[in-house]
């Protein structure tokens, strides 16, 4: 008898913990791909924040709150928004570490950097 209430308390055990691992994974997933997608507001003719810190593989979307329009271009040419319209987004996953400058080909002296560690 003993070893049956032995085994059962083992089994049941191992599922607790199995169950915690998985919570813990999910959670953890979670986390990392708040930390992978970031925004930036385009707004008083300005980037928020001017200069963003992301990680390979990080979304990074610019989301114009001004009421002109805006076009965002990477000074390399590596991308380029079209012109973006009040609450337009434009999108870009940054794929290998480096500094990225951009700027506002509309209105050239607005100008940012996003740092890809």
């Amino acid at each position: 008898m003993k070893s049956k209430l032995g085994i059962a308390l083992c089994v049941a055990f191992s599922v607790a913990v199995y169950a915690a691992l998985i919570f813990h994974t999910a959670q953890a997933g979670g986390e990392t791909a708040k930390q992978t997608a970031q925004e930036i507001h385009v707004d008083n003719f300005s980037f928020g924040p001017s200069a963003l810190t992301v990680t390979a593989n990080s979304t990074v979307s610019w989301v114009n709150k001004d009421d002109v329009p805006h076009v965002i271009a990477s000074t390399d040419g590596l991308f380029k928004s079209k012109a973006l319209d009040t609450d337009d987004k434009y999108t870009y996953t940054f794929s290998k570490p480096g500094t990225y400058s951009y700027f506002c080909s509309i209105h050239p002296k607005m100008v940012g950097k996003i740092i890809v560690q």
